[in-house]
């Protein structure tokens, strides 16, 4: 055996949503900042993200979790996530798998019951705060970048679904957020697959029409995702961020709940003190508590925690043999659907 590269990953999933955070093999992303080294893997070398998040070293589900020296001296780490459309600024499920990882190995002493990691992204810092018990982090609070709302009841005219109204919002990646009744299907584990679909083409229609220019930081810059959403009997709402090339979010999804937040309160149905809970598509469950307003730029804003928790279920070494035939790894529609 022969590798010409290998990194070393603890593999950790939140409420169903696989994130194998990378803890070894990879020094450091060029960039004076988190917003340069996203930048960099999306626009100057994106070799890294291919390799890992295709076939046939990964799949569809899941995401790896880049970590590098953090850039601001107040974090602990730096940390972007590598998905198989691009790299991404920032996602709830995937800090808490991050902070998870990093307190369960002993890569940051475990503090019972209280730890608390700082996490340098391109999205600004993100502070978690985990709840230890017994060597086990059992709770994960992140305190998320300021949420806000871009433009509401926004307009999207579709052959198949009519006029779609969506929500254009912020919470550390932007979203175009639906309400899932428009586009006839509820959030159901049956709808997988047509909700994949339909969020996909709804985004990269969106995407086609609206910039999203975040106003201080240029690589932020564009919609990442469609999240369909549904009020639950109980009050809770229901999620379902959809994800190039085509599947659905385990988990509630942290950025997104995040940004709903933002959603409720432009419309008056939110204010400091508020929690809300956040239910996926496979019923596990986040909870967002609206703390602040805030600003960001020209928007009102929130400051939101989201909490949830993960577990580490294996460690992996992935190389790369220099004879491999696909050393940039492929996909195809029949599992992916893009």
């Amino acid at each position: 055996m022969r590798f010409s590269r290998s990194i070393q990953t603890v593999d950790v999933h939140c409420a169903g949503e696989i994130g194998r955070v990378i803890t070894g093999g990879v020094l450091n992303i060029p960039g004076a900042t988190m917003a340069d080294k996203l930048d960099h893997l999306n626009t100057v070398d994106d070799s890294l993200r291919r390799w890992l998040c295709s076939e046939p070293r990964s799949g569809p589900a899941g995401s790896f979790c880049l970590l590098v020296p953090a850039c601001d001296p107040r974090a602990d780490v730096g940390f972007i996530i590598l998905q198989p459309d691009q790299a991404h600024a920032m996602s709830g499920s995937n800090a808490m798998c991050v902070t998870t990882a990093l307190l369960e190995t002993g890569m940051i002493p475990m503090v019972e019951p209280v730890s608390v990691v700082t996490l340098d992204t391109a999205a600004g810092l993100v502070t978690a705060t985990a709840t230890c018990d017994g060597g086990k982090v059992v709770r994960v609070t992140l305190d998320m970048p300021a949420a806000f709302v871009m433009s509401r009841d926004a307009v999207i005219e579709t052959p198949e679904w009519g006029p779609v109204l969506y929500d254009l919002c912020f919470g550390g990646v932007f979203y175009a957020l639906i309400d899932v009744n428009l586009i006839g299907l509820t959030i159901a584990p049956q709808n997988a697959r047509q909700l994949a679909l339909a969020g996909v083409e709804l985004r990269n229609r969106i995407a086609a029409m609206e910039p999203a220019l975040h106003p201080t930081t240029p690589a932020l810059n564009g919609i990442s995702y469609v999240m369909f959403r549904a009020d639950e009997p109980d009050g809770a709402l229901r999620t379902c961020t959809t994800m190039r090339p085509g599947r659905t979010d385990r988990s509630p999804c942290g950025t997104g709940s995040n940004a709903a937040m933002a959603a409720r309160q432009a419309r008056r149905l939110a204010r400091p003190g508020d929690v809300v809970t956040s239910r996926s598509i496979i019923g596990g469950e986040f909870t967002t508590e609206f703390v602040a307003e805030t600003t960001v730029g020209p928007f009102s804003a929130t400051r939101n925690r989201v909490s949830g928790q993960c577990w580490i279920y294996g460690l992996s070494q992935i190389g790369l043999d220099p004879s491999d035939p696909f050393p940039a790894g492929f996909t195809l529609s029949d599992t992916w659907g893009g």
